[in-house]
């Protein structure tokens, strides 16, 4: 019996990682305009699936992660309304009803089918259509409910449980990432390094820590701007016994007093004190620096940016879904923010 519950759950965990990592951020990334433009998230589905409407309908109009003002969603499977239009007319027109009653232009649409083939979903999917709604669908690989949506998330699976397992799970981190970009705060992480210092081997010692002239200055400009600045920097001189992690926040103390004197402020320093060798989670490219960061305040992912010198900066920005900009010698990091900051191309 064990073993036939570890190989179930081996299939759901196979549906879950063949989640469209493209798909889910193009969804959330969608419900966020929805929703900054004052418009509302319409759900449907039917049984099992009519549940998890309200799932996530309720996500978004109580919370999710964090405290904030509701955001207007809303499920369609009011018994009373169901059950009146399933009578006086035919089922397969619950939701269209609804659909054509409360959806306006710009709204959006989301139908749940396992099958991808509910006839009453793909009738209210054409209505939201000529509604002129953003019609969006969480479905299994078959069926043509998929096919007429703007939005679709596709879960590689044939089998009901597994196809609904991992909708909820791709459910939730649409909910996360919408709520997040909505009321979070839009960040730039920057690296250290021959990034807004000059690179100096294993610095040990304040006085050795050079900023580069423009950095204190396009720093506070992104103060003034609304965005957090976040330092992720690998320091892997504390494991390799160069400097210790008091010596390190000296270090970052007068780096932190010489922008503080031109205005500018980072809000906080995330580093790694690990040794490529040891395999941590927060070395970059790897993303801890940035969970760890995500965890503390709430950052607007889908509109933050990543800023370093490295190739291992850029890799790490692409795998969180940042924004990048590389710093070279004829790129500097005051160019990076004109650009951040729309004064340059």
């Amino acid at each position: 019996m064990k073993h036939l519950i570890s190989l179930a759950i081996q299939d759901s965990a196979r549906a879950v990682e063949g989640i469209d990592t493209d798909q889910v951020r193009d969804i959330a990334s969608a419900l966020a305009e929805v929703f900054r433009k004052g418009n509302k998230l319409v759900i449907m589905g039917n049984g099992g699936s009519a549940a998890d409407a309200q799932h996530l309908a309720a996500e978004f109009t109580g919370r999710y992660l964090f405290d904030r003002p509701p955001l207007p969603a809303m499920c369609l499977s009011n018994i009373s309304v169901v059950t009146a239009v399933g009578n006086d007319y035919s089922f397969q027109e619950v939701f269209s009803r609804q659909v054509r009653a409360h959806v306006k232009p710009g709204d959006a649409v989301l139908g749940l089918s396992t099958s991808g083939n509910s006839a009453n979903i793909l009738v209210a999917m054409q209505a939201a259509k000529e509604a002129g709604a953003v019609t969006i669908s969480f479905s299994g690989q078959k069926g043509k409910l998929r096919e007429m949506t703007d939005l679709p998330l596709v879960i590689p699976s044939e089998r009901t449980p597994h196809i609904q397992e991992a909708y909820m799970v791709a459910g939730h981190l649409i909910c996360g990432l919408v709520e997040s970009s909505v009321f979070g705060r839009k960040t730039v992480f920057i690296d250290r390094d021959d990034t807004i210092a000059k690179d100096c081997p294993y610095c040990a010692k304040p006085d050795d820590l050079m900023l580069y002239p423009d950095s204190p200055s396009s720093i506070a400009r992104l103060n003034k701007a609304g965005y957090l600045v976040i330092m992720v920097t690998n320091q892997s001189g504390v494991s390799r016994g160069y400097f210790s992690d008091e010596m390190l926040a000296k270090i970052h103390a007068r780096m932190l007093e010489s922008i503080a004197a031109e205005g500018g402020r980072i809000d906080d320093i995330f580093y790694c004190p690990h040794h490529p060798d040891e395999g941590c989670d927060c070395r970059k490219p790897e993303v801890g620096m940035v969970r760890q960061a995500m965890a503390k305040y709430n950052i607007d992912i889908l509109n933050s940016y990543m800023v370093g010198d490295a190739d291992k900066d850029m890799e790490m920005g692409r795998r969180c879904g940042l924004r990048t900009l590389q710093v070279t010698e004829e790129f500097s990091f005051k160019d990076a923010v004109d650009i951040i900051l729309g004064e340059k191309d």
